[in-house]
């Protein structure tokens, strides 16, 4: 069997409530692997897809009215702590994994979510 070959398929659902000037109001997600049960309700999402063909990144940035500015710092804060996880783990460099921690670390302080 190749590496390649699909053994499983797995859903990842995602729905976005609009109020009348098109503006997130309510966001739910569900996973089928997730080990949670049912739809989960979230304030924000930041979704990127790599394009094979084309070579870029097509992005979905959505937050919900109810999205604090306090919120909003941290949660970017936590994204780029977590972009340099996943980098190191998909390319095994662990200096650039280390700047870009050290940049969100920068960051986190700078929009006052870290001391």
């Amino acid at each position: 069997m190749n590496t390649n070959d699909i053994v499983k398929q797995s859903e990842i659902s995602i729905s976005v409530g609009l109020n009348n000037e098109k503006h997130p109001v309510k966001i739910e997600w569900s996973a089928q692997d997730s080990g949670l049960d049912g739809k989960k309700e979230a304030k924000a999402l930041m979704l990127a897809f790599w394009d094979k063909i084309e070579k870029s990144t097509m992005r979905i940035d959505l937050w919900t009215t109810e999205m604090s500015v306090e919120e909003m710092r941290f949660f970017a804060y936590e994204t780029l702590r977590s972009m340099a996880d996943s980098y190191e783990r998909a390319t095994s460099d662990k200096e650039l994994s280390k700047e870009l921690r050290a940049f969100a670390n920068k960051f986190g302080k700078a929009a006052k979510v870290l001391k």
